[in-house]
């Protein structure tokens, strides 16, 4: 071989290798999204024996004591109080509850039913005269706000510390009733916007929110959820159903937290999980459990629930000041044996 060949061949091989990386690299990049897409659901895939394992290594069970009722409402001390009302620098406060739903939708099946007991037109002209109402409400489900005490979910005929399923009755929870929170909430909440983070309006039905998103979130938005916060997750859904219309939940699904998170807020002490949904990503992802998180939340964890949030005026009030923290406030009816409450809790800035 003579020297102009020798050079020619090297040549092409160095051609040769520089198209076959670029070939490469362009073929990554175009199935970058996909793996993405495909990878995040495969890695975390849980099964319902991994859901189970779960139960058992993230219990609070006893950590304070064997009587207790109060869960990770324990962690809200009197210095996290202080250290969060210390947060208020401007005073201004916005309301996180849903405008009760008085007609019935896919997504409503149980519309709160008000009867007016005394109207205006009754009233005297003259002199003194006044007006009254009732109403029922089935609060739980997806589309009233509210609070789900301890005793709303149970696992294997018990509930929160190990307190059988007998302790709730035609009178009642004997056990973790929402009269234990009687004494309001009073702590940090952490918007965690994921939403916004995906750069999107709203996630789609469906969609997961992973721990990777979390931790992503918090170095974006230069925040960290501590011991005894209030986690709260934007998934927009509310800015979905004002654009597409009501969807039936329980067959269309919900953005949510994957069950892979459980860890995640398990580790960082979070004394309230909350979000603008049921907090699960629907479909659940683990066959045979259709609300993991619920259940590791209230059962395993003693963690209450805020359920059914509208955080599209604080999503977008927050997101103005650029401050995703502030304090929040919280109060519960005062309904001995209570399952949970309806609920409007205040975000102050």
């Amino acid at each position: 071989m003579n020297s102009k060949t020798s050079t020619d061949s090297a040549a092409l091989s160095r051609r040769d290798v520089m198209q076959r990386v670029a070939a490469a690299v362009a073929l990554a990049s175009a199935a970058e999204p996909l793996l993405e897409a495909q990878g995040g659901a495969a890695s975390h895939h849980t099964t319902k024996e991994d859901f189970v394992r779960l139960m058992t290594e993230l219990s609070n069970w006893n950590r304070w004591g064997k009587d207790d009722q109060m869960g990770s409402i324990n962690l809200i001390t009197p210095g996290k109080r202080k250290q969060a009302l210390a947060l208020v620098k401007e005073g201004v406060s916005y309301s996180m509850a849903r405008n009760a739903e008085m007609q019935e939708a896919v997504d409503n099946p149980a519309p709160i039913v008000r009867k007016m007991t005394r109207v205006g037109s009754a009233a005297p002209s003259a002199g003194s005269g006044g007006t009254g109402d009732t109403f029922f409400i089935s609060y739980h489900g997806y589309a009233h706000t509210h609070m789900d005490s301890l005793c709303h979910f149970l696992w294997d005929g018990k509930m929160y510390n190990g307190y059988s399923k007998e302790e709730v009755t035609e009178n009642g929870a004997a056990k973790n009733a929402i009269l234990n929170f009687k004494n309001g909430i009073i702590t940090r909440g952490v918007l965690m916007d994921m939403a916004r983070h995906k750069g999107v309006d709203f996630l789609e039905p469906g969609t997961a929110i992973y721990p990777e998103d979390l931790d992503a979130w918090e170095k974006k938005a230069k925040v960290k959820v501590q011991a005894g916060d209030v986690m709260i997750v934007r998934t927009g859904r509310w800015a979905r159903r004002e654009a597409k219309g009501p969807w039936p939940v329980n067959t269309g699904g919900l953005a949510g937290l994957h069950v892979s998170c459980a860890k995640w807020f398990h580790a960082r002490d979070i004394a309230i999980l909350g979000g603008d949904g049921a907090q699960d990503v629907l479909p659940s992802g683990v066959e045979g459990v259709n609300q993991p998180v619920h259940l590791l939340s209230l059962v395993a964890l003693g963690t209450p629930i805020f359920d059914n949030l509208d955080l599209e005026l604080i999503g977008r009030e927050a997101d103005k000041r650029k401050r995703w923290e502030f304090l929040v406030t919280a109060s519960t009816a005062a309904v001995p044996g209570g399952t949970g409450s309806v609920l409007n809790p205040i975000a102050t800035f």
